[in-house]
């Protein structure tokens, strides 16, 4: 339920862009470092939207991708260490 309600939140804001971007149709001069050109104002928006967002998911996707493995990794290492104590030990700790 929570990723339907962020993909409807992204969706909501991309249409606000574009609704906005129709209702400038402006063209707008970009300068790069070696180079100029000129776009209309809802393509820049657009893409600048969704280049950011791809960006931001990517990131996100890494950090969360690191946490797993670090989780995973920390998992292993309390199960070899719960398989080294002593059973009678561990008997006492549940009881």
């Amino acid at each position: 339920m929570k990723y339907f309600i962020v993909t409807v939140v992204v969706a909501l804001l991309f249409f606000l862009a574009l609704m906005f971007g129709a209702r400038n149709d402006q063209m707008v001069t970009i300068s790069y470092f070696v180079a100029q050109g000129e776009y209309r104002l809802p393509v820049v928006l657009a893409t600048v939207f969704m280049s950011g967002f791809i960006i931001s998911w990517l990131m996100a996707l890494y950090h969360i991708t690191r946490m797993r493995l670090a989780l995973r990794r920390k998992t292993r290492q309390l199960e070899k260490l719960e398989s080294l104590l002593p059973v009678s030990s561990a008997k006492e700790t549940e009881a």
